[in-house]
């Protein structure tokens, strides 16, 4: 289905080892406490799905879903809020859970919209970073891995709502400079 289309950048395997690593550090952080996740739908509900399993401490979970990307790969500097928060963050610790950092524009704004709403304290976990693309002035509180500028998909990353479902991380070859 897939043969010559994509190259694996990172395996279920890496994946996996990363988020156990990823959940272990924030359950030491946050022991004694209940962190509220919040989870930037869709790219990021696998990472959730399997970050929290590994967690040893008690959580909520809430949604949003934010775009700047409609059907390109590249950010259009607009962002949206789809789906917001059924819950009031106001006191509450929480954690954003990201799938990829990459220009930051998106989180960025998110970050900003929910500290507007008085959160007792708000970090960011992100699976992936890509660094080299960052234009907004923001960094991830906790990161998985550091990638290339390459189109990923795979583990809840999506071209036009395709991949999601690789359970490695895989680069798109007709992305490929």
């Amino acid at each position: 289905m897939l043969a010559g289309k994509t190259r694996v950048l990172l395996t279920r395997e890496e994946i996996r080892e990363k988020v156990k690593y990823l959940a272990e550090v924030v359950s030491r952080d946050y022991k004694d406490k209940k962190p509220l996740l919040v989870c930037v739908l869709k790219g990021a509900v696998v990472f959730l799905s399997d970050f929290m399993r590994f967690l040893s401490i008690p959580v909520e979970i809430d949604f949003m879903a934010v775009s700047s990307y409609g059907n390109s790969t590249a950010t259009l500097g607009v962002v949206r809020i789809l789906k917001d928060l059924e819950v009031s963050i106001e006191n509450k610790d929480i954690i954003i859970l990201e799938d990829i950092i990459d220009s930051g524009l998106t989180l960025s704004y998110l970050r900003e919209n929910l500290l507007s709403r008085n959160p007792g304290s708000l970090k960011i976990v992100t699976l992936l970073d890509k660094p080299e693309r960052r234009v907004a002035d923001i960094e991830p509180d906790y990161c998985g891995f550091c990638i290339p500028d390459e189109f990923v998909v795979g583990y809840g990353l999506d071209y036009n709502e395709k991949y999601r479902n690789l359970p490695d991380l895989c680069v798109l070859l007709e992305f490929v400079k």
